[in-house]
């Protein structure tokens, strides 16, 4: 008989059914309070893996997150964000899931079983060996995900992998694991939930990291993200008066003449 994953081990509650609204948000809230500290266990894994990452990205390299369901959704969404947030172009940090673009929305069936589809989407975007791909699945056994990485170590290219589950397929096929053990989660095996929350801040932590080691942030601002809206024209604004000291109206122009707040303040700088 296999033994059974952390992650689909029996919650430490039961008969949720009974239980009030405020002792399921309490409860529920308890067992995330688990996750940063299980991700604090992890952080030289994470270290070694972003390093790596740069030292790719400083040569031409992308970064590709891949997932199905819930691990699929989360790096879109981080793949997504990079663009506006850092100014980068899209294609620089790109999200696959099994059963395509359509699962985004809707769960496609078995689609997360078919051991070879991973492979052929990456080649789709001409992976090559400056490039990092980063397989992401609480179960650690997602054979899309797996078999996709299992390609790209026999092609030199440099791989990570998230993880809730140690001595999972995916951790012992990473060149770089981020296993973070959260326990089991409230509902039994529903891993959208801790499994879900942990992978959001790793991958939260590793795509900032790298953008700050590839100079995309100054000080602690976003000096090259995207005005695509009016809040963020104004925080844009804001960003230029505290860099130049100059008032308001003057940094709204010098902002809107040169198109991003890093570009403002050097035209202005000695």
């Amino acid at each position: 008989m296999p033994v059974q994953k952390i992650t689909e081990s029996t919650s430490r509650y039961d008969q949720l059914e009974t239980m009030s609204t405020g002792e399921l948000l309490r409860n529920m809230n308890t067992e995330d309070r688990n996750v940063p500290v299980a991700i604090g266990e992890v952080i030289p894994a994470i270290e070694a893996l972003v390093d790596a990452i740069v030292e790719r990205m400083q040569r031409g390299g992308r970064l590709f997150y891949m997932g199905a369901g819930t691990s699929g959704r989360l790096g879109i969404v981080d793949a997504s964000e990079c663009p506006p947030t850092f100014g980068v172009p899209h294609g620089l940090v790109i999200g696959l899931i099994a059963g395509g673009d359509a699962a985004i929305r809707k769960a496609v069936e078995f689609a997360e079983d078919d051991r070879e589809q991973g492979w052929k989407d990456l080649q789709e975007h001409a992976i090559g060996k400056d490039d990092t791909v980063i397989g992401i699945a609480a179960s650690g056994g997602t054979p899309y995900v797996v078999g996709a990485l299992e390609q790209c170590n026999a092609q030199g290219i440099l791989t990570g992998g998230i993880t809730c589950n140690p001595g999972s397929a995916l951790a012992n096929t990473a060149q770089h694991p981020i296993v973070v053990v959260v326990g089991p989660e409230f509902v039994t095996g529903s891993t959208r939930m801790k499994s879900g929350t942990a992978q959001k801040l790793v991958l939260n932590m590793i795509s900032t990291s790298v953008m700050i080691k590839l100079g995309r942030v100054k000080g602690n601002r976003m000096v090259d993200m995207q005005l695509s809206n009016h809040k963020l024209i104004d925080r844009g604004t804001r960003m230029v008066m505290d860099g130049l000291n100059v008032p308001y109206e003057e940094a709204n122009a010098l902002l809107k003449k040169h198109g991003s707040v890093r570009k403002a303040i050097d035209s202005h700088q000695p």
